[in-house]
């Protein structure tokens, strides 16, 4: 299949099949908002349930205390609950 005739989810499921990449990541990649990536991996998550793959998140960190206990992993916080910092990792998606 061409990548103009591709979705702009068939086209993220399949950069995320070949390597990790967080929502800002995707954003620049597509031309896409950050939240409106994390909107189409959720879709992406979703078909996914139908096939043998699986959508794999590594939740956001954060670098100043190592606190990783988000409530949702796959939006960026935009500080830490723990010690307020803002210094916080995206998650990372991928499909295996």
């Amino acid at each position: 299949m061409r990548e103009a005739d591709e979705t702009t989810r068939e086209r993220i499921a399949a950069h995320l099949r070949e390597t990790p990449a967080s929502p800002s990541a995707l954003a620049t990649e597509f031309d896409l908002t950050a939240s409106l990536a994390v909107e189409h991996v959720r879709h992406v998550a979703r078909s996914l349930s139908e096939s043998d793959e699986q959508l794999l998140v590594a939740p956001p960190e954060c670098r100043d205390c190592g606190f990783d206990g988000f409530d949702d992993p796959a939006n960026r916080p935009s500080r830490c609950p723990e010690c307020k910092s803002e210094s916080v990792e995206e998650p990372a998606f991928r499909i295996e």
